[in-house]
C-alpha cells in the first residue's frame, strides 16, 4: 500500500491573525478536495483561533514546538500535555532553528518526542546535516547520529505514528538547492536505518518529508522520489497559490 504524501506549511513566526485567517480561505478554496494530507503549522498566539474559524475538513493543525517536560516553572513554554488539550493534532520537533538558535541538543529532543507521544500528539521529527557536515562527506554518519540519540528510544508503537522531515540546513536559504538525487539518498538512507531497528513494516509506513526549500518549481520533482512522502514547507508556504501548487504536486 502506498504511503499518502503529507504536505506542511510552517509558518514560523510569520503573518498576523488578519492574514492568516485570510490564508485559510484561500487554501481551503483552492484545494477543494485533500489531494494529500495538509498541516498548518501556525503561531501559538492564534492556532485556536484558526482552528475554531476554520470550518472546512482539509487541514489538519499542528504546533511548531513544546516543551521537553509535562508542566512547571518554565516562563514561556508550551507544553504537550496542553497543545493536546485544545485539539492539536501534529507537533515538529526539533527543527533545525530550534537546534541552531535555541540549543536544542538530541537528548531534550529525545525527551520532546516521548512527552509528544504520552500525549497522542503526532510528532513531526526533524533531522539533517549543516554545510560543513556534508561538505565532509559525514551527512549520513551526522543524520544516524540524530536518530540513535533521539528517536530510537520510542518503542515501535511509538514510533508507528511519527514523521519524519529531513532537512538538508545547507539548503535552506541559502540559494544552493539539493538536487532530488540528494534528496532521495538521505531519505533512502533513514528509511533503511528505520528498518535495521525497527523492521520493514514500519519502516515502509514511516513518512519521511523533505525540509529543504521546496518550492512550486522543484516541488513535483523531489515529490516523485520514492522515498520522499511530502514536504514541510517554510517560505514557500506563506502564499497560498504558492503552497496550494505543492499540495497539487504531491498529487502527480
Amino acid at each position: 500500500m502506498a504511503r499518502k504524501k503529507l504536505v506542511a506549511a510552517n509558518w514560523k513566526m510569520n503573518l498576523t491573525l488578519e492574514q492568516a485567517a485570510e490564508w485559510l480561505a484561500d487554501v481551503d478554496e483552492m484545494l477543494q478536495e485533500r489531494h494529500a494530507d495538509v498541516v498548518v503549522f501556525p503561531s501559538y498566539v492564534f492556532i485556536t483561533d484558526l482552528m475554531d474559524m476554520y470550518e472546512g475538513d482539509l487541514l489538519l493543525f499542528g504546533a511548531q514546538n513544546c516543551s521537553h517536560v509535562e508542566s512547571g516553572a518554565l516562563t514561556g513554554e508550551v507544553s504537550a500535555m496542553q497543545l493536546a488539550s485544545v485539539g492539536i493534532d501534529y507537533v515538529i520537533i526539533g527543527h533545525s532553528e530550534r537546534r541552531t538558535y535555541f540549543g536544542e541538543t538530541n537528548e531534550i529532543i529525545r525527551q520532546k518526542l516521548k512527552v509528544a507521544v504520552k500525549h497522542e500528539l503526532l510528532p513531526v521529527f526533524c533531522c539533517g546535516e549543516p554545510l560543513e557536515i556534508r561538505n565532509q562527506g559525514k551527512q549520513q554518519e551526522y543524520v544516524l547520529q540524530q536518530l540513535r540519540e533521539s528517536l530510537f528510544d520510542l518503542s515501535p508503537a511509538e514510533i508507528a505514528d511519527v514523521t519524519i522531515a529531513y532537512e538538508p540546513v545547507w539548503a535552506i536559504g541559502t540559494g544552493i538547492n539539493a538536487t532530488p538525487g540528494q534528496a532521495q539518498e538521505m531519505h533512502s538512507f533513514i528509511r533503511g536505518q528505520i528498518e535495521e531497528r525497527y523492521g520493514k513494516q514500519i519502516s515502509g509506513h514511516i513518512r519521511i518529508l523533505y525540509g529543504g526549500s521546496c518550492k512550486p518549481d522543484n516541488a513535483a520533482e523531489i515529490f516523485a522520489c520514492p522515498d520522499v512522502d511530502g514536504g514541510l514547507i517554510g517560505g514557500a508556504s506563506l502564499k497560498a497559490d504558492d503552497f496550494v501548487k505543492i499540495v497539487m504536486a504531491a498529487a502527480l
